[in-house]
């Protein structure tokens, strides 16, 4: 009786476990089906930019943006770096980008090692201060008499690059993250005769990995896709960052300034085509960044976050 009993009892069992693992397999099946799906949506735009850059003009005419170009030519890359313009955008964005960043993490940094600071008199009217910029602005007419007329940066790359220095949002992330670190470490390297600038550099700074990978790639993406900043301080063409030669592309305004310089260029205006390809080319440092920082990225993220 007992033996069968059992025998009933491991039955139920095995089958509570099978009935378990289909509704798993169910589910991790359907969460996998989600997660592909959502995954060719976003990649779906991309393909299209891409692809259609290499499709003559005349088939993007006829036929719009399409899977397969049924037509393949190489003329809007052969338009877009027929003058000096590309080059020219491309030195100026990575200027802007590689000097905005390195000088945008190392102030964020400082000036959020000070808030966070216990033993800093006034850094909670500091933060405050922070936070009220975050709610209200100075507006966009007292913003261009600073930096046009006060600082005399019109068309110059400092126009580009020092609005950008100082995210409060950013400094924010940061206070969070040297808050976590305990002020032990402080106190060991002040008994052992460090200054504040020899903790913070050769001590705070290189274990602040993950939050400086975090903060320096949204620095480098805010810089590397403003146009704003150009838009309002460089009447100087040649100064143009990509994006903002992108948006004059895109708004067809001086086209052949922009990628034909002087030379006369014999065939029909590829509008469409060169716009793809400008994309194209655009994103391709954004591209090869990613992976040097996505092992600190997903732990910067986190930050601030409680610990089970």
């Amino acid at each position: 009786m007992e033996n069968s009993m059992q025998r009933v009892r491991h039955l139920k069992t095995v089958k509570a476990k099978n009935d378990r693992s289909l509704s798993e397999k169910t589910f991790v099946g359907f969460i996998y089906a989600f997660t592909g799906l959502f995954a060719l949506i976003c990649f779906l735009p991309f393909w299209l930019v891409a692809i259609n850059s290499f499709a003559a003009e005349s088939a993007i005419k006829r036929h719009g943006y399409q899977l397969i170009p049924k037509v393949f030519s190489l003329d809007a890359y052969r338009f877009l770096f027929h003058g000096r313009q590309v080059v020219s955008s491309y030195g100026v964005s990575l200027t802007v980008t590689v000097a905005g960043t390195v000088l945008a993490v190392l102030i964020t940094a400082m000036y959020a090692y000070v808030l966070a600071h216990p033993k800093v008199k006034y850094r909670n009217v500091l933060a405050f201060l922070t936070y009220f910029t975050m709610i209200f602005g100075a507006g966009l007419v007292g913003f261009y008499i600073l930096i046009a007329n006060w600082l005399h940066l019109k068309d110059t790359l400092w126009a580009l690059i020092l609005p950008y220095l100082l995210n409060p949002f950013f400094a924010f992330i940061m206070v969070s993250f040297f808050r976590t670190l305990p002020y032990e470490i402080n106190e060991a390297a002040t008994v052992d005769g460090a200054s504040d600038w020899t903790i913070f550099f050769r001590i705070i700074f290189p274990i602040s990995k993950p939050v400086v990978a975090t903060v320096a790639l949204f620095y480098a993406l805010q810089y590397w896709n403003d146009f704003f900043l150009a838009l309002m301080f460089i009447d100087n063409y040649k100064l143009h960052p990509l994006q903002m030669m992108i948006r004059q592309l895109i708004s067809n305004i001086n086209i052949s300034a922009y990628v034909g310089g002087n030379t006369a260029y014999t065939r029909p205006l590829p509008t469409y085509g060169v716009q793809l390809a400008t994309v194209c080319v655009t994103i391709g440092p954004l591209i090869f960044l990613y992976p040097f920082i996505q092992k600190y990225f997903v732990k910067g993220i986190t930050i601030g976050a409680l610990k089970g």
